[in-house]
């Protein structure tokens, strides 16, 4: 049994322009895309995406919905010149999503490697707000999920699966899962509600945001599974299951547990393994029920009659896991999730308030907790509001979060060094090194790129290299390919590889 299968993170950043409320999100959002890729010498431009094989209306429970139907939002495979839009070397994807600047990490085969990549995208963010510091009065990205007035924005995480799972089976052993999760993956957030119109504090940014069990979209009607079938692979082989209902993580053990987790509860669904043993009578109440309970004891209510904590139905996913781990093995990144799963888990029983170092809505809480005893503030003082969209602010000076990890408050899995070096240098063992590859050493002659193409120039023309296969196309399969100067050598190679 094993964490590992290809999977990324996708990330849109909140974005303000201080002293400007009234500033156009789009505008700002293109500013940072293109000020980055500037810097970096990529072009920004929406037509550096090639759409050719995006299907954004096709779902899986095997309709397409009719594209009169859809809402603009889904249309994500509809190019607008007006949006920027560039491909790092890192392999990842930079551009702007629904008036947010969003940074897709590279298709990776470890929860730890995509914790690196989605940690790369925050030094991303970082430095392009440092770029735009010299243009007053300066643009500043957060990486959460709200702005505590009403709108919510977009944190999805990628699992490839197998496509001979029946879609049924996904969405009934994985939505408890998602209910249950809540308890490790969430950011924390002031107020209750969808415009925090309740005093009080949650364990996620986003449960109040969703409204239904299953559904194709992902800004209205939100649903708890999506049902995007869109694997930007070989679609005989595979389902890319499109996960939007995470909270954006900044601490390494959350955001571990949260991709370490899910993976391994894909594994136990593609083997049958769990089997509705799991059901919850209603979902989204539970979801709900889950998010507004800090102390983790609140239960939810099984279609077998029992009542179960968040916690307590963890822990039965992990009974599952160890079942199947008896039988078939297991290998280093499945010990290192199950290790801290274990110990959060436990932490989570015993208090939560105990999982500080490792959780980040129990870490903001503490710290709110502080200020409120010090001075004597309600959940309804706008001051805690301020606080909560601090935790997130991506510049190290004055996000809330940086400062505590600086100051050992908040466990740190992944190194400076590592992390730097996959803002530049795509992972080694997906098809994301040749994309990035390419962009690196010939970013005038790579006229688009998608998850499984790029389209050269200078080829007799242009030339389309496909890539369905996420765990092809490597360093050690391309490393004598890209040895070659000529495009159409390298193109020539790849080919009779």
């Amino acid at each position: 049994m094993t964490v590992r299968r290809v999977m990324g993170i996708e990330t849109e950043y909140g974005i303000s322009v201080p002293g400007q409320p009234w500033a156009d999100p789009v505008l700002t959002s293109g500013m940072v895309v293109s000020r980055y890729a500037r810097e970096h010498g990529l072009r920004a431009t929406h037509g550096a995406w090639d759409y050719s094989d995006e299907q954004p209306l096709v779902d899986a429970r095997g309709f397409e919905m009719p594209r009169g139907q859809a809402d603009v939002s889904q249309l994500t495979d509809a190019e607008d010149p007006a949006l920027a839009n560039v491909v790092l070397t890192n392999g990842a994807r930079l551009y702007v999503d629904h008036a947010h600047p969003e940074y897709s990490s590279p298709e990776v085969r470890s929860p730890r490697d995509a914790v690196v990549y989605d940690r790369a995208g925050e030094l991303v963010m970082r430095e392009a707000v440092q770029l735009l510091a010299d243009q007053p009065p300066g643009i500043n990205l957060y990486k959460n999920n709200t702005d505590g007035k009403g709108s919510s924005y977009g944190t999805h995480e990628n699992y490839l699966l197998a496509r001979d799972t029946p879609f049924a089976r996904v969405v009934r052993d994985l939505t408890p899962l998602f209910v249950a999760r809540q308890v490790i993956t969430g950011a924390g957030r002031v107020g209750l509600g969808r415009d925090s119109e309740r005093p009080g504090y949650q364990i996620t940014s986003r449960a109040d945001f969703f409204e239904a069990e299953v559904g194709l979209e992902t800004t209205f009607k939100r649903p708890i599974i999506n049902t995007r079938d869109e694997p930007h692979a070989d679609p005989d082989r595979y389902r890319r299951l499109h996960v939007i209902i995470g909270d954006a993580n900044l601490a390494d053990v959350a955001n571990l547990l949260k991709l370490g987790l899910t993976s391994l509860a894909l594994t136990l669904i593609e083997a049958d393994e769990v089997r509705g043993a799991l059901t919850l009578r209603d979902p989204l109440l539970a979801l709900r029920q889950v998010s507004h309970d800090p102390s983790c004891t609140a239960t939810v209510e099984l279609t077998d009659g029992r009542r179960l904590s968040a916690v307590q139905l963890l822990w039965e996913y992990r009974e599952l896991a160890a079942r199947h781990l008896d039988r078939e093995g297991s290998d280093p990144d499945t010990d290192e999730v199950l290790g801290h799963l274990d110990r959060v888990l436990a932490l989570l029983e015993d208090d939560p308030m105990s999982a500080r170092e490792d959780l980040d809505w129990v870490a903001k809480l503490a710290l709110l907790q502080g200020y409120r005893s010090r001075d004597g503030m309600g959940w309804e003082d706008p001051r805690l509001r301020a606080i909560d969209i601090q935790y997130s602010d991506v510049r190290e000076a004055k996000g809330v979060f940086a400062r505590l990890e600086r100051a050992g408050r908040v466990r740190r899995l992944t190194t400076e060094d590592e992390v730097r070096r996959a803002v530049q240098e795509p992972p080694v063992d997906t098809r994301a090194w040749l994309r990035g590859q390419l962009v690196a050493r010939h970013p005038d002659s790579v006229v688009a790129a998608s998850w499984d193409s790029v389209v050269l120039r200078g080829v007799g023309g242009a030339a389309r290299i496909g890539m369905p296969e996420p765990t092809a196309l490597g360093r050690a399969e391309t490393a004598a390919a890209l040895e070659h100067d000529d495009l159409a050598e390298i193109v020539a190679a790849l080919a009779a590889d």
